[in-house]
């Protein structure tokens, strides 16, 4: 059963820590992965909303999720469209078998300059 909606392929950046540094604080490398078939689409006015009530941010884009994936997102920066976003608040997530279609997860974004 095809869906006929096919998402693209951004760029996650994971963090590695590598070290510690002079005050014994941990250094991290970043480390680009690609994530194939992710929506990208226009936030809700609801999302915008709660997204300048809560921390003053501004969700410029909401990314769709594969079912599957097992990567990190909280506060991560992500790649697309030749420009960097950061990920913003938690992703919502719902059960994969209950949820139609390929994906099932939805992350918060935010121009990162």
């Amino acid at each position: 059963m095809g869906f006929g909606i096919h998402g693209i392929t951004i760029q996650l950046y994971e963090q590695t820590q590598t070290g510690v540094d002079a005050f014994n604080r941990p250094i991290y490398t970043e480390t680009a992965v690609d994530v194939d078939d992710v929506l990208i689409g226009e936030p809700s006015t609801q999302d915008i909303v709660d997204g300048r009530n809560l921390s003053t941010r501004k969700i410029t884009y909401t990314l769709g999720i594969p079912k599957g994936d097992i990567h990190v997102w909280e506060g991560k920066k992500v790649r697309f469209f030749d420009s960097t976003f950061q990920v913003v608040g938690k992703p919502e997530q719902g059960i994969e078998a209950n949820v139609p279609g390929p994906w099932h997860k939805k992350v918060k974004v935010e121009r990162y300059e």
